[in-house]
């Protein structure tokens, strides 16, 4: 619900998105492998053109490492769930070409404002993971 949402407010709700969850030490070989960065870092994005997924337009897949997120939820004193929350925005926003190294404030204006809406908070990212036993 959350990225179809976050999807349908940035007005692509025809694309899709693949979340993936990794280890701080896989995040770190493939923040070394793409980007040169020896260190494991909470989120990356790669974007994918051209491509289609169940009918529908896949846009890329944001990475993320839990285990950085929640150090950092602790460090920034918010709920370890609004910390992946904004992650999984940030990582769209890359997805959608915005680069906050190079734009001048854009991406962070946008995720600021994308993090004030109601899709936000609601519902709780726990209720809406579907578990097969």
């Amino acid at each position: 619900m959350f990225c179809t949402e976050l999807l349908r407010t940035l007005d692509m709700p025809d694309r899709a998105v693949s979340v993936v969850f990794l280890g701080a030490r896989e995040m770190r070989a493939i923040n070394h492998k793409y980007r040169g960065k020896d260190y494991a870092t909470d989120v990356l994005s790669f974007a994918y053109r051209g491509v289609n997924m169940e009918g529908m337009s896949f846009i890329g897949e944001v990475v993320i490492a839990p285990e950085i997120a929640a150090d950092q939820a602790v460090k920034y004193g918010v709920k370890p769930e609004k910390e992946l929350r904004k992650l999984l925005v940030h990582g769209t926003l890359h997805l959608m070409g915005y680069d906050h190294e190079t734009d001048r404030g854009q991406m962070n204006r946008m995720q600021a404002k994308l993090m004030r809406r109601k899709f936000f908070d609601d519902p709780p990212l726990l209720t809406q993971l579907k578990v097969k036993e």
